[in-house]
């Protein structure tokens, strides 16, 4: 490895490293506007200047290559007067925006004039001006503060993989733009905000709302789909006004998904915030103690055979565990997660989870997809797949319905007769996957939640076997889930209990009384007309729609949550700003409304009830832990692998932008996507 003599200073660095990344290593911050760790080098800005022994003039760091022996200097009076020119070249057509501009006090322009900017300006010449570009309801642009370090560019083309944006003309004419006005329709858009190091791309829904230093920062964990991307959300008073990404090399880099990012204002509006009670078929407002009486007097007279519950996609371990417990207390098995009827076997950990992780991908080499569009399920699990893909030497095949995946894919079909195929070693893609070192295969909802669901979970693990996907340091088989709830749900058990009936079996059968936590996704249609009908959670969705009580819950940016991500990684959210008006955390009703049938749960505080999370599962104790996985034992999951139908597959995503309550319940999401639906020019805001 070579080594460097930086500022005195000698360090060791990789072969291949640039200069920039040799200073960061020994501890120099190098300013810089146009280079990124994850983005290609483009040498625009040449704010990154050094100085290198025997060279007349100063070089840019991002793109010069380190060499033994190399003497660097960071900050020499050559390399201050190269900064203070590229700065007042790069500001000389910027606007005085910094009071009007929502990147104020988050702008990397400000902080480096603070530290190489002039108190005047030499440039007398008539300054340009850059008509906005229309990029969506999401991208708010002001084009004249575009300094062309071309980072959305970049993104665009390199991880997100939807090439939309571009640059026409040279030089003072230059524009980035997106060629044809139209919404940009990556569902990583949003990201471009962040990479933005001035003000030309920010938030359109966020514009002149607030200032950085206004907010109060909380972190957290997203829950909008199954990946658990680390977030922070950024709130003022009772509001929470943005959510931003925090980095996380093995879940979401620095991503975020654009329905995680913008879905916010959902928070605000169709919230439940006090008990309704259904009087004469007529839902009225009441006291949290009428509430619970009406539930009580109901439950109080039923078998425990006949009382059912169902937990939602965004619900919390802790509230499911007390949910569980009471339902328990009532003497009822009946307790399902499966809002789509998806057919798992919970019986072992790794028949359900993500197995070779979502940072695992970037070590396979070879990967089927089964019954699922990563794009629309889950964006930043599939740029990593996209990640992996341009490094090369990664055939990518798929069985479903055809869809930009935004790398290229050999699509086999969209019956399961082609896994039957490959399962009888009748199609060629078997061998590609046994000539790989690691191959790995995805099984998508879309192929858990047919009738044939438990052969298609068969299936796709006795051709996980046959390809040689499992292996003691190797496990290749892979269940994507598309709601937050699930996994922990399956670890905590919240299935069938011995003589209990599925979600399907208390629809048909029926049930006298069903206790729905947040469950908006199933066809509410089929509960039963004299089924009683208690629905807890946050939105006026589709359960509260048909609900004889409700009880007002939190959202997951109002209170302290565990969640287990579909790779299997518990992590926890916080609160960030307290429910609205009566609205409670739902393990709290939980535990009052037991205290009301004289049944207690054993737990007051939420210590206690984490600490019965443990005893329940030991793996809600391991906080942020995803160790890799190899599989030693290869016996399969319950379901006959031959008793596939002909149906072809349908993916269980048909609108990403409208997917849950509380993006259901945004005006941002519904503006999305009549955008895209509509996929015509819309003017500028």
């Amino acid at each position: 490895m070579p080594k460097v003599t930086i500022d005195g200073t000698v360090v060791e660095v990789p072969a291949g490293s640039s200069v920039l990344q040799a200073c960061e290593l020994a501890g120099k911050e190098i300013p810089r506007f146009c280079y990124h760790d994850r983005l290609s080098v483009a040498g625009n800005c040449r704010m990154c200047l050094v100085e290198v022994e025997k060279n007349p003039k100063p070089v840019a760091s991002c793109a010069f290559p380190v060499a033994d022996g190399m003497v660097v200097w960071t900050d020499s009076p050559m390399v201050r007067r190269g900064r203070r020119g590229a700065l007042e070249f790069l500001l000389i057509n910027h606007p005085l925006d910094c009071p009007i501009c929502d990147q104020g006090g988050e702008c990397d322009l400000q902080d480096e004039s603070m530290a190489y900017g002039l108190d005047r300006s030499r440039f007398r010449e008539q300054k340009r001006a850059v008509r906005d570009k229309y990029f969506g309801p999401l991208i708010k642009t002001v084009m004249t503060r575009c300094i062309h370090c071309t980072r959305c560019i970049r993104f665009a083309q390199e991880i997100a993989g939807v090439p939309e944006l571009g640059a026409t003309g040279r030089g003072e004419n230059m524009e980035v733009t997106n060629y044809i006005e139209r919404m940009l329709t990556s569902e990583l858009s949003g990201n471009i905000i962040d990479l933005c190091p001035v003000g030309a791309l920010t938030s359109k829904p966020y514009a002149f709302v607030a200032r950085s230093w206004e907010l109060v920062k909380t972190d957290s964990i997203d829950v909008l789909d199954a990946v658990g991307c680390n977030i922070r959300i950024d709130s003022r008073g009772p509001e929470v006004l943005r959510i931003v990404p925090r980095l996380h090399e093995d879940v979401n880099e620095e991503w975020l998904g654009d329905k995680s990012r913008f879905a916010l204002d959902g928070l605000r509006r169709r919230r439940l915030d006090r008990p309704w009670v259904k009087r004469g078929g007529k839902l009225e407002e009441a006291s949290w103690q009428e509430a619970f009486t009406a539930i009580a007097d109901r439950l109080g007279r039923l078998n425990g055979a006949r009382i059912g519950a169902v937990a939602g996609d965004l619900a919390d371990a802790e509230s499911m565990l007390a949910l569980k417990h009471l339902m328990q207390q009532l003497g009822s098995n009946n307790l399902d997660c499966r809002q789509l009827g998806e057919k798992f076997d919970a019986s072992r950990r790794d028949f359900y989870l993500f197995n070779t992780t979502i940072a695992g991908i970037e070590d396979a080499d070879a990967l089927l997809l089964i019954g699922t569009n990563p794009r629309r399920e889950a964006p930043v699990l599939n740029a990593r797949i996209r990640k992996r893909w341009l490094a090369g030497n990664f055939p990518v095949a798929a069985i479903g319905e055809p869809a930009e995946l935004t790398y290229a894919v050999e699509w086999l079909g969209n019956s399961p007769q082609v896994l039957a195929q490959l399962l009888a070693e009748a199609h060629p893609f078997l061998k590609r996957l046994q000539a790989a070192e690691r191959p790995m295969l995805i099984l998508g909802q879309g192929a858990l939640a047919r009738a044939d669901g438990a052969a298609m979970l068969a299936a796709a693990w006795e051709l996980a076997r046959k390809a040689g996907l499992l292996r003691p340091e190797w496990h290749g088989f892979n269940v994507l889930h598309a709601a937050a709830a699930r996994v922990g749900a399956l670890d905590l058990g919240f299935l069938p209990g011995e003589g209990g009936k599925s979600l399907d079996a208390m629809l048909d059968d029926g049930v006298d009384a069903l206790w729905l936590l947040g469950a908006d996704e199933f066809p509410i249609e089929r509960i039963g007309p004299r089924t009683f009908v208690i629905y807890q959670g946050h939105h006026g969705d589709r359960g509260a729609s048909r609900a004889d009580v409700i009880l007002p819950g939190a959202a997951y940016t109002e209170k302290h949550g565990t969640y287990v991500n579909t790779e299997g990684r518990v992590q926890r959210g916080a609160l960030a700003v307290y429910p609205p008006g009566d609205a409670r955390e739902d393990w709290k009703i939980l535990r009052a409304f037991s205290a009301v049938m004289g049944k207690p749960l054993p737990y007051d505080d939420l210590e206690s009830l984490r600490a019965k999370l443990e005893a329940e599962n030991p793996i809600f104790g391991r906080i942020d832990e995803c160790p890799r996985r190899g599989c030693a034992d290869l016996s399969g999951p319950k379901g006959d692998a031959q008793a596939l139908t002909d149906a072809p597959f349908v993916s269980p995503i048909s609108d990403y932008y409208r997917t849950d309550p509380i993006s259901r319940a945004s005006p941002t999401m519904a503006l999305c996507q009549e955008a895209l639906r509509a996929n015509m020019p819309i003017a500028a805001e």
